[in-house]
């Protein structure tokens, strides 16, 4: 096995990623070859719609590398099931949102293998608590 010096983490557009920031520079200082990263992840995610995509890259010390995709961010899966530009900058006070039981439950589902847990009930509630960061009430 090749050894791993380096373990990048990004957060990129499904089926976008370019030579351009953050992948360059992550990727360049390591002399990976950026291009052949763009294709591979591109190809990976192009059916991910538009949604950002975590990817976990480790580089190796023969110059190549391999990545993981990981679900979108919880956040992200929220707002587009609401269908709102961003969170609430007082969620205490103000409300942007609520999120339905059946909204709540396919988003859970969605990031289940991302979770510390394989109990759909507790992968909700953690959805939940992230809903409720971001000001959006829900309805259990």
């Amino acid at each position: 096995m090749e050894e791993v010096v380096a373990t990048v983490k990004l957060q990129i557009q499904a089926g976008k990623a370019s030579p351009a920031p953050p992948v360059g520079p992550a990727l360049g200082q390591h002399g990976i070859n950026i291009m052949d990263f763009c294709k591979k992840f591109n190809e990976q995610t192009k059916d991910k719609g538009d949604y950002t995509i975590p990817v976990v890259i480790k580089l190796y010390k023969n110059r190549s590398f391999s990545f993981v995709t990981k679900t979108p961010p919880t956040s992200e899966l929220i707002m587009k099931a609401l269908k709102i530009e961003k969170g609430s900058s007082m969620p205490n006070k103000t409300k942007v949102g609520k999120l339905s039981k059946k909204d709540l439950e396919n988003i859970a589902r969605m990031k289940l293998p991302d979770l510390n847990t394989r109990d759909i009930e507790k992968a909700m509630k953690i959805v939940a608590g992230t809903a409720q960061n971001m000001g959006v009430e829900v309805e259990l």
